[in-house]
């Protein structure tokens, strides 16, 4: 397999063309690469973000940067009467999706989409989620905005994201663990050292849980926000306005 690209990390202009190549490339192993390398903790950082999306019983909710769907197809475990949309912009990602939903009989509409320029009008949404997919987006103002936009008042924004490692023994032991085995760990499983390259380099360039929140309020949602498994995910949830 040719090395998937690396591509630029933070908000960059140039940033889309080579995430979206990345993921095309890691595709057929990411589900296997996300169990191994959280230790299959990050099906218990879904579920948590799942209650905080279904708290209200929505009846129409968005996943953004949906992947491989497995954010999307948890709120359709847990909310069958909800319509539950997924969206990205790499299909390859989406095709495993939409063979993983066939084949648990969920029925999710997995559609390719930019996140920054969402192909669905004004407030069409009762839920938008966004799960490790954020701190990809070239713009974090402009994918806020888009979020606020499709949410109808009193909608709700939920983002699970990999913060910035906190100081402290665990967080260097993270850190430690990030720099050093998950890179070697995920070249090994996937065949690209980029990708597992720019996976902790994208997480140490990220807005760090606080910054992330007033981002929020400055795109007009009332926000809060926990963390989990000692820091290593942030969970943020914000309310559009009224």
């Amino acid at each position: 397999m040719s090395a998937a690209p690396r591509p630029p990390v933070g908000e960059r202009p140039d940033k889309a063309e080579g995430v979206q190549e990345m993921f095309a490339q890691i595709a057929p192993r990411y589900d296997l690469l996300n169990r191994v390398l959280s230790f299959g903790v990050d099906r218990g950082w879904r579920r948590a973000a799942t209650t905080e999306a279904l708290r209200r019983n929505p009846a129409r909710v968005l996943d953004v940067a949906t992947g491989t769907a497995d954010f999307a197809l948890e709120l359709k475990r847990r909310a069958p009467g909800a319509e539950v949309v997924g969206c990205d912009f790499v299909p390859q990602m989406l095709e495993i999706g939409r063979r993983k939903a066939a084949a648990l009989g969920l029925d999710v509409r997995l559609e390719e989409g930019d996140a920054l320029h969402l192909p669905y009008p004004d407030g069409s949404f009762d839920v938008v989620t966004c799960a490790f997919g954020f701190r990809n987006f070239a713009d974090y103002a402009r994918g806020l905005s888009e979020f606020h936009r499709v949410l109808r008042p009193g909608g709700r924004l939920v983002l699970l994201e990999f913060p910035p490692p906190r100081p402290g023994l665990f967080g260097a032991l993270f850190r430690f663990y990030f720099n050093h085995v998950l890179p070697r760990v995920g070249a090994l499983v996937s065949g690209s050292a980029g990708a597992y390259t720019y996976l902790p380099e994208s997480v140490l360039a990220f807005p760090d849980p606080d910054r992330l929140a007033r981002m929020m309020l400055a795109a007009g949602f009332r926000t809060r926000h926990r963390l989990l498994t000692f820091g290593i995910a942030a969970l943020h949830v914000g309310d559009k306005k009224l």
